[in-house]
């Protein structure tokens, strides 16, 4: 068969039985037995290789997306023709498109400290209702105001009383030296905690489908603590300046990048490359923090790019594992093509530094001196400040804001209030919800599945031949692998009645994560074998086990990329559609897709974007995409019961009984005047009717 490769005996692992047991095994069943364990053996290795194609194919498509990176910006032109859309789609990344209200910030100065120098005023404010900040504000004793002054990030250094305290002396220092600085705590160690490892140590995989991050969070805090600056008489507003390291640092590019207020940052330990943090596989060592949701394939140059004009010094160690230098050196490298468009004095390279110190993770002492001589030249545009001085350190006791946690706080659940979740809301009519499914596909193409290839690559089919044993008397059988990406090789099983000339329809059944790979699991589908053609589909990463760590790596890598393992699966299963219309072009016959729980619903996304699909089959599908795979924003666009809906009018299967959410999809299979289009079955063979078509 052209463009099919086989595979010969001779590759098959040879398989050894205990003379011990052979006599008491039929020489039949040893075949099967043979067939079965040389079969999962050699699928085992391949399925390994096959999974590690996938981290291969992730490190490619990062990188790929690094060295895209502002490659069409040629002029100025081009980059204030985009600027304003490349603005709001990080907005959209961080979670903050559209904007939260800004409500009252209901500030309170809970304590002050006296110091030679400056004091201390402990400050708490509220970013929305309920979501408490807290921090210290430091204000010079001996010169007259209005003061340059600082908003400086904590890192995530964590104390019950607050990250501030680790930082004290940075504050302490600006202080000392005639500028106002405000220092704020994170969300993960601030005096009222929230959850921020929620990725990274939770497996709250519904994070990405919410497409919420807690950048999104440690910006507003930002955002809102530049809001209460702009009270403070001491402050200069037009003078303000933003540094932080590691976690605060990466909120410093953020921050710096939304809000123009920002005079000049300085982000310390927290540059990176998408493709050298995919290159490096550093995704365990970081926190969920540093990244945005990649949804339209961008890179951190770009953030850089969105600071220009305004001055920008990148400081990092060489030997920071968490942000190796090739990652800040590249972000260097194309933001400063942004900044060499500005012409001076108002722009120009000048304003855009790099400093690079053989350290760790750290802020060592030239990266502190270097930090505070751009505050210097950018913010405080006077005399140079003194040298460092050693400041007697404050108790945390002494510096912690609140004596209770108050009652109201929703900083342990902000995930589920930042963003909004979109409505499912009721058409009275077929035309208006037409129209609506139409704006729905379009928006999950742009928001959620904006990653999925162009041009589909050659499937560049390869058969093994193997014995299928009992199966023989039931069906003619195929093992065939496939490309569904470049890199990208996935597997199915293939049962066609035995001389079947392509008119039997076709039930692709896709595989979860976890499902039996035993070489003979076709139990449930005995009655439909010789009466369909059944492809059973194992999508990415569901041949073998993942270990948690393992897929928080795969997970997180994915979504620097704008994917999830689930969308990638989605395409997978789209893949393995076309290449059974491939299979017979002429006369392509009606498929049904049939998937388990999660998979199902996977299957439902593929089936809507390929219309070959005449049915689809779900069974205990999850009513929200809360507790089902995780789709990059999803729930920003829609959910299960919508989408679902959107299969209208094509036939659709409950197998179990629909639970309450999915009344939402009868009712518009009821407004479209197909009601008898989705309906509950009690088994698989029910589903597909199989009396209707030829027997064995």
């Amino acid at each position: 068969m052209p463009g099919y490769r086989y595979f010969e005996a001779s590759e098959v692992p040879a398989m050894k039985v205990s003379t011990r047991i052979r006599p008491i095994i039929s020489p039949a069943y040893m075949a099967v037995v043979t067939l079965t364990v040389v079969g999962s053996a050699l699928a085992q290795s391949d399925a390994g290789a096959r999974q590690e194609m996938v981290c291969n194919y992730l490190k490619k498509a990062a990188a790929e997306i690094s060295s895209q990176c502002l490659s069409d910006v040629r002029d100025m032109a081009d980059w204030k023709a985009q600027r304003t859309l490349l603005r709001r789609r990080l907005m959209y990344m961080l979670g903050l498109d559209p904007l939260p209200k800004r409500t009252p910030l209901h500030v309170q100065i809970t304590g002050t400290l006296e110091r030679p120098n400056y004091r201390i005023e402990k400050v708490v404010f509220q970013s929305l209702p309920g979501l408490y900040a807290t921090g210290n504000f430091y204000v010079p004793r001996h010169a007259s105001g209005p003061h340059p002054t600082i908003l400086y990030l904590c890192g995530h250094a964590p104390g019950p009383l607050g990250a501030k305290s680790n930082y004290q002396d940075r504050a302490a220092w600006f202080a000392s030296n005639g500028y106002c600085c405000l220092i704020l705590d994170t969300l993960e160690f601030g005096e009222v905690p929230g959850i921020h490892h929620g990725i990274h140590d939770l497996n709250m995989w519904n994070w990405l489908s919410l497409g919420y991050t807690p950048a999104g969070t440690e910006v507003w805090n930002a955002i809102r603590a530049l809001d209460y600056l702009d009270t403070r008489p001491e402050a200069d507003k037009s003078r303000i300046g933003l540094t932080g390291i590691s976690g605060g640092g990466a909120i410093t590019w953020y921050v710096a990048a939304v809000d123009e207020r920002v005079a000049a940052a300085a982000p310390v330990c927290s540059t990176y490359a998408f493709g050298s943090q995919a290159a490096h596989w550093v995704a365990a060592g970081q926190c969920d923090c540093i990244y945005f949701h990649n949804t339209y394939l961008v890179d951190l140059p770009l953030v850089g790019a969105l600071i220009a004009p305004r001055p920008l010094l990148i400081l990092g160690g060489r030997r920071d594992p968490d942000f190796p230098p090739d990652g800040f050196h590249e972000v260097f490298q194309k933001a400063k093509r942004i900044y060499d468009l500005y012409a001076s004095p108002d722009g120009g390279p000048e304003r855009i530094g790099l400093v690079d110190d053989d350290v760790g993770h750290e802020d060592s002492p030239l990266i502190l001196a270097e930090t505070r001589r751009w505050m210097d030249q950018w913010v405080k545009k006077g005399a140079p400040s003194r040298d460092p001085e050693i400041f007697e350190r404050e108790k945390p006791e002494d510096l912690a804001v609140l004596s209770r946690l108050p009652a109201d706080a929703v900083n342990y659940r902000i995930q589920n209030l930042l963003i909004s979740k979109a409505p499912l809301r009721n058409w009275e009519g077929a035309a208006a919800w037409n129209a609506h499914r139409q704006q729905l596909l379009a928006e999950l193409k742009d928001k959620v599945f904006r990653w999925f290839p162009e041009k589909p690559v050659e499937f560049e089919t390869a058969v093994k031949q193997t014995q299928p044993g009992w199966l023989a008397s039931y069906a003619d059988y195929r093992e065939v692998e496939f490309t569904s990406e470049p890199g990208i090789r996935v597997r199915a099983r293939v049962l066609s009645p035995k001389g079947d000339a392509g008119k039997a329809p076709v039930l692709l059944y896709v595989k979860r994560a976890g499902d039996s790979n035993y070489f003979f699991d076709t139990d449930e589908l005995l009655p439909v074998l010789g009466r369909y053609k059944v492809v059973i589909f194992f999508p990415r990463l569901t041949e073998q086990p993942v270990s948690a760590p393992e897929y928080a790596e795969i997970e997180r890598t994915a979504s620097w990329t704008g994917r999830t393992v689930a969308s990638m699966q989605i395409w997978d299963i789209l893949r393995a559609i076309q290449w059974v219309v491939a299979e017979d072009r002429t006369s392509p016959p009606p498929i049904t897709v049939y998937g388990k729980e999660g998979m199902g619903v996977l299957g439902l996304y593929a089936a809507l974007f390929d219309e070959h699909v005449k049915q689809l089959i779900l069974a205990n599908p999850p009513p929200s995409h809360l507790q089902g795979p995780a789709l990059l924003n999803i729930l920003r666009v829609s959910d299960i019961p919508e989408v679902a809906a959107a299969f209208a009018p094509r036939r659709l299967v409950f197998i179990t009984e629909p639970s309450r959410p999915f009344d939402y999809t009868r009712r518009v299979y009821n407004l479209l005047g197909k009601p008898a289009s989705l309906v509950h079955a009690g088994s698989l063979p029910e589903a597909l009717q199989v009396w209707n078509y030829g027997s064995p």
